[in-house]
């Protein structure tokens, strides 16, 4: 698993679960005002906005809270104008990331998000330096079954690879087919812990300094915390022991 991945299973665990969900839902909630207002809003003809409604139901947002984002984008109540922006920048160590932003406002984001950087020990990155690290797949992570069985019903369903993690298997496959595999491995008897259309790094970098992984944690956590930042995607790997440690 990604030192991505185990510091956001960390956080869920310690941090206060409802407040977490609300920022999660407010942050999903733009983005089906934008897929809406881009694509219009019938689900069934607008695949970017097919998604993130299948994003939020993983999420277990209301059918109701779900609507009436996709009727803001569609003009049917009040909305704002929100800019996608992708940031790219680095943490201690080399460490890569990359975030992507809904903003009304491209000058008070772009300031915070380097206010994150400077403070904490990163600093921004030219458009381009970072992204091409990263290529966008479906990552369903599964638990409750052993590795043939994953395997199989991976594979059967379209899978690209299949690979033991700390605590089942990731399984990786096309953007667009991440919530039929998620479905596929449910019918087979398995648990799906999470399933996501997302940005994967090329190759890791090893994190093994107490300080540096520190420093790291502090800025993912303080660019999540950013409202208007709906993801943000990195390529640092760091021992289950050292991330237990820094994250205590």
């Amino acid at each position: 698993m990604s030192g991505h991945s185990k510091w956001a299973t960390i956080k869920h665990k310690k941090g206060a679960v409802d407040k977490a969900r609300a920022k999660v839902f407010n942050k999903i909630a733009r983005q089906l005002e934008v897929a809406a207002r881009e694509g219009g809003g019938d689900a069934t003809t607008n695949a970017s906005l097919r998604t993130v409604v299948l994003k939020a139901k993983a999420a277990q947002m209301t059918n109701d809270a779900i609507e009436r984002a996709v009727k803001r984008g569609t003009g049917e109540g009040a909305t704002g104008t929100y800019e996608s922006i992708t940031y790219e920048g680095y943490a201690p160590g080399g460490v890569a990331l990359l975030i992507d932003v809904l903003t009304d406002n491209r000058n008070r984001t772009g300031s915070e998000v380097r206010n994150v950087f400077s403070k904490l020990g990163g600093s921004m990155a030219e458009p381009g330096a970072v992204g091409w690290q990263f290529s966008r797949r479906g990552v369903v992570h599964v638990t409750g079954g052993d590795e043939d069985a994953v395997m199989i019903a991976a594979l059967e369903a379209g899978a690209d690879d299949v690979a033991a993690d700390s605590d089942g298997f990731r399984v990786t496959c096309e953007p667009s087919a991440v919530y039929g595999l998620r479905d596929a491995l449910e019918a087979a008897g398995l648990t799906v812990e999470s399933a996501e259309s997302t940005m994967v790094a090329s190759a890791t970098i090893e994190v093994s300094d107490a300080d540096d992984a520190r420093k790291i944690l502090r800025i993912m956590d303080a660019l999540e915390d950013n409202d208007d930042v709906q993801d943000v995607y990195s390529n640092f790997d760091i021992s289950e022991e050292l991330m237990e440690s820094v994250s205590a």
